[in-house]
């Protein structure tokens, strides 16, 4: 049994041209690979959507070590109203704070040698900047949640996370996976009457491995979707032609010229 680790946030965006901007030259991730879809996924992850999308996976380095960002467009929508939940993600790049101010992307001091920009869309990123560690950049990711002992609870007892900074005066908590192994999770939700949002299938991605998948929902409904480890390692191997992929699509995606065409607006989600 493989050992847990986190492995990508999803972010849903409206723009990925300037989406692409905002990750490749600011940020300085690579595209590791990017996949479209003809029909919507039969998990979950995609949220109450059944037509055209694509899915692009951007991080420093590859899946197997280092944390990603997922980045899913779905043809026709062409911004989200975000909630309350997410409140950022932070990295350590000083190159990233460098590269901002080359090429005039909005950046605020927070805090002595940090700064807040935010992605198209408004999703939050706090950057450090002191040099980039060789290993992973990404420090962590915030979330809001309305009760903060049963969050722990829910993260530590049934997702196996270790709790490892506590402060009462912030009311935070700091998690992470360690040496831990995946358990029989969809077993212990039902045992816990613990909502699951897709039991135990298995996704398939042409020309790729089929993975298996098991979404969960936490106390305030962020949804958590782990994987089998095998598979994925398959699944996500990087695609050397996953720039010029992602380049292509955008190239040939006419829907904003479309709906200009015909006076309408893209639909806001």
């Amino acid at each position: 049994m493989a050992l847990r680790r986190a492995l990508h946030f999803v972010f849903k965006v409206g723009d990925r041209g300037k989406t692409a901007t905002f990750y490749r030259d600011v940020l300085g991730m690579k595209i590791l690979r990017h996949e479209e879809f003809e029909e919507g996924c039969k998990a979950t992850c995609n949220g109450p959507y059944d037509g055209k999308w694509s899915k692009t996976m951007v991080g420093f380095g590859p899946e197997d070590d280092h944390f990603v960002a997922e980045l899913t467009y779905n043809y026709g929508v062409g911004e989200y109203h975000l909630g309350n939940d997410f409140l950022g993600l932070t990295l350590q790049s000083s190159q990233a704070v460098s590269n901002a101010k080359r090429v005039g992307w909005p950046l605020t001091e927070v805090g002595e040698g940090l700064y807040l920009a935010e992605a198209p869309g408004g999703y939050r990123f706090y950057l450090l900047d002191k040099e980039q560690p060789a290993n992973d950049p990404v420090q962590k990711v915030c979330l809001a949640v309305s009760d903060l002992q049963r969050s722990t609870h829910y993260w530590t007892a049934l997702l196996g996370m270790k709790l490892m900074e506590k402060n009462e005066e912030k009311k935070t908590v700091l998690m992470g996976f360690k040496d831990t192994q995946l358990p029989d999770l969809e077993g212990l939700m039902k045992k816990e009457n613990q909502k699951i949002l897709t039991p135990l299938v298995s996704l398939d991605t042409p020309g790729k491995a089929t993975v298996e998948v098991v979404i969960l929902a936490d106390p305030d409904g962020h949804e958590i979707c782990f994987v089998g480890d095998e598979a994925f390692r398959q699944l996500s191997m990087v695609d050397p032609k996953g720039n010029a992929l992602l380049d292509k699509a955008m190239a040939e995606d006419k829907s904003d010229e479309w709906f200009a065409k015909h006076n309408r607006q893209k639909a806001a989600a």
